[in-house]
């Protein structure tokens, strides 16, 4: 934030406090951009953006309308493509950053445009129940595959026709690790655990973020294992495997260990919530989102 300029005279040490408290805030609070889940779009977020201007008058919410309900299917790269442009748009009328909450899946296609995106603004990126590690498990959202049980899916998201479903970009086989690393085209490439040319690039752009909050809880009932919200993950035994133990995390692919060290990184716990309703419980926004969105 820019210095208060100097006010003529000699005030008296109340009346300078004052000024100065209020010099600290002379620009108001960041904008927050926010990116909406699968099957959702701008209409499932009206609470939460009420939330935010209450509490943080004057703020700028803009949720941005782009592969609303069942356009979010589309392939994941060509989301974050999409999402990129729009945001852009935003953040370049934001000197002073933006703020970034992402819900569900939103949560992967905002991570994936920090990384691509170079010089970003973005303070702090609010991971809202999003299966950051990825989604293994039966959730309401496998209705599309009827026929199918969680063992099977990886026969159809791990070829050509799978890689068209957004869902398959991160669905992550603890049992066919091989497959998933050869054939999903979007979370091994994002995570680093398949290596690529703009590994270094992307790392460096993804750590120009100051705060890093990830929200979850046990009760959510579609993100699977729930612990994928904070990064951990199923081993081959379907045991969780915390996000400080997880490969990518100890070679520091992306940079997750590196904002751990800088004390970056915030994990939140909420229990009692259902996936659809993160993004509308006051609880969990005053605990967890509230103080960061200055």
């Amino acid at each position: 934030m820019k210095t208060p300029r100097a006010v003529r005279g000699s005030p008296g040490p109340p009346l300078l406090l004052l000024l100065l408290l209020a010099g600290a805030r002379i620009e108001g609070f960041r904008p927050v951009v926010i990116v909406h889940g699968i099957f959702d779009g701008p209409k499932q977020f009206k609470t939460l953006s009420r939330f935010i201007t209450k509490v943080h008058p004057g703020t700028e919410v803009s949720v941005i309308d782009l592969y609303d309900d069942l356009n979010s299917l589309k392939p994941l790269w060509g989301q974050v493509k999409g999402f990129r442009k729009a945001f852009d748009s935003i953040a370049l009328k934001a000197p002073d950053g933006v703020h970034l909450l992402c819900f569900s899946q939103g949560g992967l296609i905002c991570r994936a445009l920090l990384s691509v995106t170079p010089d970003h603004n973005v303070h702090t990126f609010v991971s809202l129940s999003s299966p950051q590690a990825g989604q293994f498990g039966d959730t309401q959202y496998l209705r599309m595959f009827p026929d199918c049980i969680k063992k099977a899916v990886f026969r159809v998201c791990y070829n050509e026709m799978g890689q068209d479903l957004s869902i398959c970009d991160y669905w992550n086989d603890p049992h066919h690790r091989a497959r998933y690393l050869r054939s999903n085209n979007f979370l091994p490439v994002l995570n680093g655990e398949r290596p690529h040319v703009q590994m270094k690039e992307w790392r460096d752009n993804f750590l120009r973020i100051k705060k890093l909050v990830l929200i979850g809880g046990p009760d959510d009932g579609v993100i699977t294992p729930w612990q994928s919200s904070h990064f951990g993950f199923y081993n081959m035994n379907e045991d969780i495997v915390e996000m400080r133990n997880q490969e990518f995390y100890r070679s520091d692919t992306f940079g997750l260990k590196t904002l751990d060290a800088r004390g970056a990184v915030l994990v939140c716990v909420h229990s009692g919530v259902k996936h659809i309703e993160w993004h509308s419980n006051h609880t969990v926004f005053s605990s967890c989102i509230q103080k960061w969105l200055t």
